[in-house]
């Protein structure tokens, strides 16, 4: 395949890519399967690797991420990001209209929309192509996280039909209830402190470093204001129905996402039909938003000093019920946390069935006076995990005994100890208490880990039933007849365990080192022990002055290390993972040299004397970085032949210097 027919190939994957995208996650629906999809994902991957010419920033295949942002740099708004006034009364609402009406003599209609707790967003676009995406900020300046939109696959990189040359459109990112809840389970099985509530988790999500975290966490989101295109339309309402012509996921018009009204009793019908349905959503809101459609009326009726006269929220009241405290149990962590639980009497909240609410530590029980048998009002406002917020004190029984945290695990009845500064209760007991060491097992196996297949939840519990496995050192041991006779274990399902456990030694020390399950080391800090330290010998032996100097790692992981290093059985179980075969050394090249000082550099095009991942090599082994996509922060450009004119045009646009193969071995000779 020539140059001519590989640009006219890839364009056709390209376009074929994002119809089918757009008709999955915007229209929910599709016409191809997600294997023929990936298929053709994979040969649009190979043709921009096999011709790197015709490379461009908004091509499908960016979707998977895989950027690394140090810091997200601040861009001044084009258009002021400003809040909206906020009421919680629908007489307010009310006042609000009148006071429009006093301002104009025009007839006035409204636009009612949902308004969804998650992070605004504002995105500009530029003949077609996705060119900037922009937090709020302050309102005035917000900061850039093109990269990290560009992974959800919601949000088009290019658009389709009569868009404008130029313009930008504002929205909502947020998370659905159900990858929330995918995120939550996710993070219990490894053990990790689980997300409070889907707002705050979209915010921290999209200013993550990765990319490709960003990606794979399936972030969405609802587009819904247009700007820079007032002439162009009637209204808001006419806008953003044009929006979904150029491929955007606007709020839905059937669903009653959004709607246009003309009456204040229209207005108070939608907020009283979402007040009482918002449960049935798959996403979380947290009220209404009420616009004047008109763009002329809107200019007319301009802003104050914070926000414009022209729109207001209506904000729901917290979801609050009251029902029994019926007991309170515990439950213990991989970590050894042990976490209360209320058991109440079951009652409808939200649209779901509540049985339990999370009670977090002991402070939170003495802080709220707990007793037997108390009436408690439990709340699900940002939370998907209900909580107690209060208790009906006056009707509490006369001779209801107050509710005291436990001082033995309820699993193996050893102590409980409490660490100085921390909020919670362990057991002490790690290597004898079942859920920690089944929690350690399942931690170990986990994809993000040493990705052992054929292993679930209940199986380990089988294993650890039947004796055969007391810690992560044992599944190495395990044999086929052992446990060929388990329920649900047949002859193919045993051979898959074994084999997957054996292939499992192959994997990087890095990861190794996260399976480990040492408190506070999660898989980030274990990349960077890993880096820093090359082995699980030299971190065992290295000082607490050592190990807080490496990048992100603080007093508290630390002291978690050394104390792990310091029990005997832990040294005793790696010293049997060692003897099986396990990865302890990491296997990156040493450093030749520090002559490239942590410099930037982008590889881009066909070189002469090395490939592009040998230079990549190069660039790391001399004491730089690699990054894959050009910023004010890249130092270098490594350009070859038939490099991609946008990526040129951009290095030259910021000034980036522009090396030859030649340029970059002169300076690492």
């Amino acid at each position: 395949m020539d140059e001519i027919e590989a640009k006219k190939r890839i364009e056709e994957l390209r376009d074929l890519l994002n119809y089918h995208n757009h008709l999955y996650y915007v229209e929910s629906r599709s016409e191809i399967s997600d294997q023929e999809f990936d298929a053709l994902m994979r040969e649009l991957q190979d043709l921009e690797e096999r011709f790197p010419q015709w490379e461009d920033e908004n091509s499908p295949t960016k979707r998977v991420g895989g950027d690394i942002t140090k810091k997200f740099k601040t861009v001044q708004h084009q258009y002021p990001m400003l809040s909206l006034s906020n009421t919680y009364s629908e007489e307010e609402i009310v006042e609000w209209e009148t006071r429009i009406k006093k301002l104009t003599d025009k007839q006035i209609d409204y636009v009612c929309e949902l308004k969804y707790d998650g992070v605004a967003i504002g995105i500009q676009y530029r003949d077609g192509a996705l060119f900037q995406a922009l937090t709020r900020g302050d309102g005035v300046q917000g900061e850039d996280v093109t990269t990290n939109v560009k992974t959800i696959k919601t949000i088009p990189l290019k658009l389709k039909g009569d868009y404008p040359s130029e313009f930008e459109i504002r929205g909502e990112i947020f998370f659905t209830l159900e990858k929330f809840e995918q995120l939550n389970k996710e993070r219990e099985k490894l053990g990790e402190p689980l997300f409070a509530n889907p707002r705050n988790t979209a915010s921290g999500t999209l200013k993550l470093q990765d990319s490709a975290e960003v990606a794979r966490r399936g972030l969405d989101c609802y587009l819904y204001g247009v700007y820079g295109v007032e002439d162009r339309f009637e209204g808001h309402f006419e806008a953003v129905k044009k929006c979904e012509e150029w491929g955007f996921k606007i709020p839905s018009i059937e669903k009653r996402y959004i709607e246009k009204v003309k009456t204040i009793d229209q207005i108070i019908e939608f907020i009283d039909y979402w007040d009482k349905n918002r449960s049935a959503l798959p996403f979380e809101i947290d009220g209404i938003v009420i616009k004047v459609n008109s763009f002329e009326l809107q200019k007319e009726l301009g802003f104050t000093a914070k926000s414009p006269r022209w729109a207001i929220a209506y904000k729901f009241k917290a979801q609050r019920v009251k029902t029994r405290l019926e007991s309170v149990s515990y439950q213990v962590g991989r970590t050894g946390a042990v976490t209360p639980v209320a058991n109440l009497t079951p009652v409808q909240l939200g649209g779901t069935m509540v049985k339990r609410a999370s009670l977090h530590n002991s402070d939170q029980i003495e802080k709220l006076d707990l007793h037997e048998k108390d009436r408690v009002y439990v709340e699900k406002g940002g939370e998907i995990i209900p909580k107690i917020v209060g208790v009906d004190v006056e009707n509490r029984p006369k001779e209801a005994k107050k509710i005291k945290f436990i001082t033995q695990c309820p699993e193996c009845r050893t102590p409980l100890v409490r660490i100085e500064g921390e909020a919670q209760h362990y057991c002490p007991n790690d290597t004898g208490c079942p859920p920690q060491i089944k929690g350690k097992i399942e931690h170990f196996i986990h994809r993000k880990a040493m990705n052992i297949d054929g292993l679930g939840s209940e199986t380990i519990d089988l294993l650890y039933q039947e004796g055969l496995v007391k810690n992560i050192a044992d599944l190495y041991e395990l044999t086929f007849d052992q446990i060929v006779g388990l329920e649900r274990m047949a002859d193919k399902s045993a051979n898959n365990l074994l084999k997957s456990i054996k292939e499992s030694k192959n994997t990087p020390f890095e990861k190794v080192l996260f399976g480990l399950g040492i408190r506070y080391v999660g898989e980030t800090v274990a990349k960077k022990l890993a880096k820093a330290f090359k082995s699980i010998d030299n971190l065992s032996k290295a000082t607490f002055e050592e190990l807080i100097e490496v990048d992100e790692i603080g007093e508290k992981i630390a002291n978690a290390i050394i104390e792990y290093f310091s029990n005997e059985e832990n040294q005793k179980l790696i010293e049997r993972l060692k003897e099986h075969g396990l990865n302890f050394e990491s296997i990156q090249d040493e450093n030749i040299s520090n002559k490239l000082g942590g410099k930037s550099f982008v590889v881009s095009g066909v070189f002469d004397a090395f490939s592009r991942d040998e230079l990549k090599k190069m660039i790391e082994r001399n004491g730089g970085r690699n990054v894959s996509s050009i910023s004010k922060k890249t130092d270098y450009l490594l350009a070859g032949d038939k490099m991609g004119p946008s990526k040129l045009k951009k290095a030259e646009d910021l000034g980036i210097p522009i090396i030859t193969e030649d340029d970059f071995i002169q300076m690492i000779s």
